[in-house]
């Protein structure tokens, strides 16, 4: 088996597709959604997910059958809430030795971590295909423009981790292998809660209010710390804070324009309902699911969590954006 099935052709399965297929590896690609197959085959783009950028190469299927066939590499770039009834489809067509790598980083919707969830379905099918997990600051637009950018991929098992790194490596695209992936996927998914409150910041600076870059990296730092102390609580190796799956992610995705949960937070310090905020793009945004999980997994293990209660009580519409900030600041940080 060779080659690499990326299985969901959102912005980001579409920016790998294309980072593997220029340098060199054999990809197809999966999609439910008849557009973006269509224009993919008739113009080499994908329009709805990452407009004006080619994907040359890459070959696009709506059969999941044909699209892991042969492929050595499964990479599941799909929203958490639709992963697992995908890999359900996909138990009955693995054959010994595909490798999975999740690259969902969030929550299955019983509010399980997707690669748990994945995990426990391999097992009950009998299926002991590789299960690994990737993340980092991998901004789909930069990784499909060619911009350096490194990531982890973590497994239980660090020989496979080394094989995944060394195949899904590029010049452009460094992986590097990991241990602990119940880490790299809490942080996954904490970063998120953080990236909402920091794109309030950035909302409440576009209509005169309080917001701003020292009120944004004040956020950061409290939620920073509140994520090193929680997600050790949950199980979380100190030291993955510190690797790209944890500050590194979350910088970017608190940062960047193209993050969709700051995105997210910015609607919302602007005014925005939550509703009327998470409608506004294609693209799903994750941080509101996993801010009520980690409010619920803390409060079940007796983990103190104000800065997640907070950002909790700003969605629910408990508070306004200017007082859900300066709540969040009254966190130790």
């Amino acid at each position: 088996m060779t080659g690499i099935a990326v299985i969901g052709l959102g912005n980001f399965g579409t920016a790998l597709a294309r980072n593997w297929t220029v340098h060199g590896k054999a990809v197809r690609g999966w999609t439910v959604e008849d557009e973006v197959f269509a224009n993919i085959e008739s113009a080499g783009v994908n329009e709805k997910y990452l407009p004006g950028i080619e994907l040359p190469g890459l070959k696009a299927t709506l059969d999941l059958g044909e699209a892991v066939e042969g492929a050595a590499i499964l990479a599941l770039a799909l929203p958490s809430h639709v992963v697992l009834s995908v890999v359900d489809q996909l138990i009955e067509l693995l054959r010994d030795g595909q490798a999975l790598v999740d690259l969902a980083k969030g929550l299955a919707p019983d509010e399980e971590l997707v690669s748990e969830a994945i995990a426990a379905k391999l097992a009950a099918a009998g299926r002991g295909n590789p299960l690994a997990v990737m993340t980092g600051p991998t901004i789909a637009p930069e990784l499909a423009s060619g911009v350096l950018t490194t990531a982890l991929v973590a497994s239980a098992d660090e020989a496979v981790a080394e094989q995944l790194a060394d195949e899904l490596s590029t010049p452009t695209f460094n992986v590097a292998p990991a241990g602990d992936p119940l880490g790299v996927e809490l942080w996954g998914a904490f970063k998120n809660v953080i990236a909402l409150a920091c794109g309030v910041s950035d909302g409440l600076k576009l209509t005169g209010g309080l917001g701003g870059d020292n009120l944004k990296a004040a956020l950061f730092t409290v939620g920073f710390n509140e994520g090193r102390r929680v997600l050790t609580a949950l199980g979380a190796q100190p030291e993955t804070a510190f690797s790209a799956a944890g500050i590194g992610d979350l910088f970017v995705t608190a940062t960047s324009p193209h993050g969709r949960n700051r995105r997210t937070g910015e609607l919302l310090g602007r005014g925005r309902a939550l509703d009327e905020a998470l409608g506004s793009t294609v693209m799903v945004s994750e941080g509101v699911r996993a801010t009520r999980m980690f409010a619920a997994r803390t409060a079940a293990a007796g983990i103190s969590a104000p800065f997640v209660t907070r950002v909790a009580e700003l969605l629910d519409g408990k508070t306004s954006a200017e007082d859900g900030v300066r709540r969040m600041l009254s966190v130790s940080a």
